[in-house]
């Protein structure tokens, strides 16, 4: 029981970041599109947000929540396999849209926590190969 306690609080903190992150970037413009957009399958990938700046160009946003920035930070923490897994679930979203706007992929990075919280974002954070 104990296990579980701590996979609902990691979620719900990680949700609660997710949640920041959204409200920063809508207060800069965007729209938001898709949240939590996940491939069929396993194996497939999954993006936090998925949004659209006013000039047409697509978002696929990761955010990353951290109590401190030991280790790098949130943002040092996308590695390669969870760019990869972004950058197909981006490929899979994309493949619906009749024609392709320009697109980006940012990492937002929720570090502290209560009223010490900082975002980072980092635009164009990892390009697609």
């Amino acid at each position: 029981m104990g296990q579980d306690a701590n996979k609902v609080t990691t979620k719900s903190k990680g949700d609660a970041a997710e949640d920041l992150a959204l409200r920063h970037l809508q207060r800069a413009g965007l729209q938001l599109l898709v949240r939590n957009y996940r491939t069929p399958g396993r194996g497939g990938g999954e993006i936090d947000l998925i949004l659209r700046e006013p000039n047409g160009t697509l978002v696929f946003a990761e955010v990353r929540q951290r109590a401190s920035s030991s280790h790098g930070g949130a943002a040092a923490s996308v590695s390669a396999t969870k760019q990869r897994r972004i950058i197909f679930a981006a490929r899979y979203y994309l493949m619906r849209l009749a024609t392709l706007p320009p697109c980006r992929f940012d990492v937002l990075s929720v570090q502290g926590s209560g009223e010490a919280q900082r975002i980072d974002w980092l635009r164009g954070a990892f390009d697609a190969p």
